[in-house]
């Protein structure tokens, strides 16, 4: 039997005016074709949870997005800024709005915990080491961490430990946006169920928009308020849970009305 999470979505309103805008977007690797005229909105204060088929280029959009994948083609613009035209010394204020989770949560290993969180800091800002401890302790508590775990190393860490300690470092320069790669890959599904739990409650309390890569059903029921499918190059469907159950095209279908979707849902 699937995890039924229930934990209740988001129900605020979005705004009008995107706060990630994607237009045309072309993106490849020497002659395949990942991104083929991509169209994408994600509102202001959304769960968006962006799923496809495996290698389809979830996690690429994202980078591109994030600017560590270069596009060939079309707009990307994020705060209402396009990337393409925001100046060097300006790109850097731009990227404090936004954190990140990299899939398996992307620890440095050389690094304590308190390191790892600590890094968006050390990088963007110029606060004593006193200070930095004292916010990276305060962000560990936020996932539901304990401070004394500061001092331990990613070694010494769970896998559901590891992605609230990936996640801590996503939130370390308070973001609007915070960006998740498979954020429950790995757990079981206790621990996915209590880390979707923790995302929702996050993006209540500090208001923040979030772009989910996954392939978690669970998620996807639980705390999205709105989805959208890859497929072809192009965003194939977009929506609430409803909506992807209404689709015709066959891989939502196979997707959302297998026998695991049946296992959390009797509609589909």
């Amino acid at each position: 039997m699937m995890d039924t999470r229930s934990h209740p979505r988001n129900t605020a309103p979005v705004a009008a005016d995107p706060i990630i805008r994607v237009r045309g977007l072309v993106v490849g690797f020497g002659e395949k074709i990942i991104m083929d005229g991509l169209d994408l909105d994600v509102e202001r204060g959304e769960i968006l949870g962006f799923v496809g088929a495996s290698g389809t280029g979830k996690s690429v959009l994202m980078r591109t997005i994030l600017g560590l994948v270069q596009k060939r083609a079309g707009t990307i613009e994020v705060f209402g800024q396009n990337t393409d035209e925001v100046p060097p010394g300006l790109h850097r204020a731009l990227e404090r709005r936004w954190g990140v989770l990299f899939q398996q949560g992307a620890l440095f290993s050389s690094l304590d915990v308190r390191q790892n969180v600590q890094v968006p800091m050390r990088e963007y800002l110029d606060l004593s080491p006193k200070l930095m401890n004292e916010l990276a302790d305060l962000k560990l508590e936020m996932v539901g961490l304990k401070a004394d775990v500061g001092s331990k190393s990613p070694s010494e860490l769970s896998g559901g430990m590891i992605k609230r300690v990936a996640l801590a470092r996503a939130l370390a320069l308070d973001p609007e946006i915070v960006f998740l790669d498979e954020p429950t890959s790995g757990l079981d599904p206790i621990g996915a169920g209590d880390f979707d739990e923790l995302i929702a409650t996050l993006q209540k309390t500090l208001g923040l928009t979030v772009f989910m890569v996954t392939h978690d059903l669970g998620s996807l029921y639980s705390v999205c308020d709105r989805i959208a499918a890859l497929g072809r190059g192009k965003v194939i469907a977009q929506g609430d849970i409803e909506t992807m159950l209404a689709s015709d095209d066959p891989w939502l279908r196979t997707y959302f009305h297998g026998k695991r979707a049946e296992a959390m849902n009797p509609r589909a």
